[in-house]
């Protein structure tokens, strides 16, 4: 959806203020990880490698199935990252164990292709080029902050470089709040639905933690910008890693 980059990506990471996280940087156990780490679970919900294995998550909302001794959903995007499973080989391998874990959506690149799999959503599937938008619902769901992120970053995609960094932020500090008629019905009341529908969430105790910008170029140049938040509507982190793709 780019002429310069094979993959362009704006994600936010929503969870609560009190779970331990580390920033963005390199593994010291696995060097060639580049990836936050949740101090907790001790997954990470967003990755890439050297190589270009690229991994993310995001919880699919559904409170009424939810298991207070799930398996971490995060170990999934650490395992894809340290492993050499092509993605559908890795989809192959967990999906048998759905029932281990809460609802999750997968994204993951193998250097051939972008997979998605939900243990909600019961089937793999190639990711066509093109713009998508994931929340936590199934790929696609037209939830109002998708329909908005997704049109947001179709403008963004006129810039590069730094003016495509720049929109791709602003896209992910949005807190607009859609009008309550549009809200989806996950099963939380509707004042939480409120609270979790802008883009940018912000409340006294959950909320956007970090915001991740990714610009993987054709030319194997990598950009990764991560901006950490802790409840106030500053970063207190901004962290930026460029490499090259191995061959």
């Amino acid at each position: 959806a780019h002429p310069s980059y094979k993959l362009v990506l704006a994600a936010n990471r929503d969870e609560f203020y009190d779970r331990p996280a580390a920033p963005a940087d390199f593994w010291k156990d696995h060097p060639r990880v580049l990836a936050g780490r949740d101090l907790k679970g001790k997954g990470t919900w967003l990755g890439i490698t050297c190589q270009g294995r690229f991994a993310a998550i995001t919880n699919y909302r559904d409170p009424a199935s939810f298991m207070f001794d799930a398996k971490s959903r995060g170990k999934l995007v650490k395992d894809f990252l340290y492993g050499k499973n092509n993605a559908e080989e890795f989809i192959d391998k967990i999906s048998p164990h759905d029932v281990k874990y809460n609802g999750y959506n997968l994204i993951l690149h193998d250097n051939a292709d972008f997979c998605y799999y939900s243990n909600r959503g019961g089937h793999k599937q190639k990711i066509p080029a093109g713009i998508h938008g994931l929340s936590n619902h199934l790929l696609d769901t037209p939830w109002p902050k998708v329909v908005r992120a997704k049109k947001l970053i179709k403008e963004a995609l006129n810039y590069k470089g730094s003016a495509l960094e720049e929109a791709l932020f602003a896209l992910l500090s949005d807190r607009r709040f859609p009008p309550p008629e549009k809200l989806p019905s996950t099963g939380v009341d509707k004042d939480w639905e409120k609270v979790l529908s802008p883009i940018f969430i912000k409340s006294p105790n959950y909320g956007t933690r970090s915001s991740t910008v990714l610009l993987v170029g054709k030319n194997r140049r990598v950009s990764f910008i991560e901006k950490v938040f802790g409840g106030g509507d500053e970063p207190w982190l901004v962290s930026r890693f460029n490499f090259i793709l191995d061959k």
